[in-house]
């Protein structure tokens, strides 16, 4: 395991090696030690294809409707890694855009390997599209993501459905191995100059994935990017999903309430007509 204790500290880390994601016990296993877990080959190439033909489509639509849809954040953490002149094209829920997205998002293949880790209760919080563009991406310094949506028991996690090779020259996710562990750290979202120094990104590791894999990691697993400095985009839709036995202590980002799988033990009827 990786652990952080001091700030300024250099830390190392090497990739452990995922389980195959059909050995649910050994997924569960995994996750909870390392704070992620890499999932190969759960979407075929017909199920890459149509899911990036309605990315594009949705970039396009984003792009030429005039709002706003940059996502860097415009710090001086960011610009020290990236320079400065960057972008991430974003939007969320991107099941309101495509009938296809809001079918995968009950697809039991993937539905299967969420389970290993959240349980039978499965609640979809919201997703988002992410559109790193080819030589311009912008970076995101380290940080958890725990401020924007808490949860009582902290079962929040992201599944990042990727959809294009991800290395670091394109701006793959980089991690730090076990730093879930640490729970909640204080000014972790966003960007902090003083949290970034706490995780160098050489304490970190790349997360190479294929199209069509998944890749696992809680919300309090310290996380960043590289800038895609590469010819190559970086697509990819973020899935943020919690158990059905957990529920959201406050927060922004859009609060879906859609359950996936099994049942939400803390929906109440105010909650459901809540726009």
């Amino acid at each position: 395991m990786m652990c952080a204790t001091t700030p300024g500290e250099t830390m190392q880390a090497t990739l452990p090696s995922s389980p195959a994601h059909t050995d649910r016990a050994a997924v569960a296993a995994f996750f909870a030690e390392h704070g992620f877990y890499h999932a190969r080959g759960v979407l075929d190439r017909t199920d890459v294809a149509t899911l990036e033909g309605d990315f594009d489509r949705v970039v396009d639509q984003l792009v030429s409707s005039g709002e706003a849809i940059n996502a860097r954040w415009g710090n001086d953490t960011t610009t020290a890694i990236d320079g400065g002149g960057t972008e991430v094209i974003h939007t969320h829920q991107i099941q309101k855009y495509s009938a296809a997205w809001a079918r995968m998002l009950f697809d039991d293949r993937v539905l299967d390997v969420a389970q290993a880790m959240l349980g039978p209760d499965i609640v979809m919080h919201h997703t988002k599209l992410f559109l790193k563009p080819a030589g311009r991406g912008a970076a995101f310094p380290p940080h958890q993501d725990v401020g924007y949506f808490p949860t009582v028991q902290n079962t929040m996690l992201a599944m990042n459905v990727m959809l294009t090779h991800a290395d670091d020259s394109n701006g793959c996710l980089r991690i730090w191995p076990g730093s879930h562990k640490l729970g909640r750290i204080e000014r972790s979202m966003g960007a902090h100059d003083e949290f970034a120094a706490r995780f160098p990104m050489e304490g970190s590791i790349a997360m190479e994935c294929e199209p069509g894999d998944l890749l696992f990691f809680s919300y309090l697993t310290v996380h960043a990017s590289l800038p895609n400095r590469s010819d190559r985009q970086r697509k990819h839709v973020l899935v943020q999903l919690h158990s059905g036995q957990d529920r959201i202590e406050s927060g922004g980002h859009p609060a879906s309430n859609l359950v996936l799988r099994g049942w939400n033990h803390h929906m109440t009827r105010s909650a459901a007509d809540c726009s």
